[in-house]
């Protein structure tokens, strides 16, 4: 048999499956991170911070909380495609696909946010000007969590057994982009908008009405990543008989490399609402997707925030 052809279907795609539903989503809530975000929003984000009264310090809170949602993203674009190697699925093949363009996207969005907001805004202030790959906004948890999940992304090239399957989307789809990145999202939303949670900050309230829905944005596309990985984590234990044990074993071992990136001095919401945040949201997914029952939830549920835009809405 070719490459070409294949005797065990007729039709190239399953209309049907849980991947090429999600894909068909992806395609219908495409946006465009340079137009879909009005320079407008983004001057006005410039303006406003440089009006604000703050310190460097507070100053490079905001900036570190950028770097490391940017710096994630390009790591995730450069590190997803062996998982799509080592399915044999087109349908989850080409929905993955659609997740490395748009992490690609939430890329190209933080590189611009740098660059038309947060380095005018040090200008002004008189603040020194950083780049947003600065050492110094990378801390040792950082870094070895993403090193881990550039390692257990590159053994699928070796193993792509249903055990290093399981692994590798414990690593991304429901720590990176589950609970790190929902983690980030309350807090920015707590941080910077004026419907966030209600949590104690310090100073006058800024709204980013940019970066938030910039953010907004890029949450309704981490549904769909975060669905995807939780219903194929779920379905490698119930039908594969990956043992729960790896599961949670690889989750349990993360968790504490986010609670350090997250426990910083300088964020504008207290630290340790954040590490208990992160926590709770891990322990939801470990329940779901270690019952074969359990029904994944909606995409907008999965990255909902308190206070932050329905995504199911646009």
């Amino acid at each position: 048999m070719n490459r070409y052809s294949d005797t065990g279907r007729t039709m190239r795609l399953d209309p049907d499956s849980f991947a090429s539903g999600y894909f068909r989503n992806a395609v219908y809530r495409h946006w465009d991170p340079y137009r879909d975000i009005p320079d407008e929003l983004l001057e006005q984000d410039r303006e406003r911070l440089i009006e604000r009264e703050q310190t460097e310090a507070q100053f490079d809170g905001l900036r570190r909380t950028l770097a490391l949602f940017g710096a994630g993203e390009e790591a995730v674009t450069e590190d997803l495609a062996p998982m799509c190697i080592a399915l044999d699925d087109v349908d989850k093949q080409m929905f993955l696909t659609s997740q490395l363009y748009e992490e690609a996207k939430h890329t190209a969005f933080f590189d611009r946010y740098w660059r038309e907001v947060i380095d005018p805004v040090a200008e002004a202030h008189g603040f020194e000007v950083t780049h947003p790959t600065d050492e110094r906004y990378f801390n040792d948890s950082y870094v070895e969590l993403f090193d881990r999940t550039e390692a257990a992304m590159h053994r699928l090239l070796e193993d792509d057994s249903s055990e290093a399957l399981a692994r590798a989307y414990c690593h991304y789809h429901l720590v990176v982009e589950s609970v790190l990145a929902q983690t980030g999202y309350y807090g920015i939303q707590a941080s910077w908008s004026p419907t966030g949670p209600e949590v104690e900050l310090p100073g006058e309230p800024v709204h980013l009405e940019g970066l938030v829905e910039g953010i907004t944005r890029i949450r309704s596309d981490e549904g769909r990543h975060v669905g995807f990985g939780m219903h194929e984590v779920q379905r490698l234990v119930a039908e594969e008989g990956v043992d729960p044990d790896i599961v949670q074993e690889t989750l349990g071992d993360l968790l504490p490399l986010v609670a350090g990136i997250v426990d910083d001095p300088d964020n504008e919401v207290d630290s340790t609402y954040l590490v208990e945040y992160a926590t709770e949201k891990l322990q939801r997914r470990i329940e779901i997707i270690t019952d074969r029952e359990a029904k994944i939830p909606p995409i907008e549920e999965l990255v909902h925030v308190e206070g932050g835009r329905d995504v199911s809405a646009d």
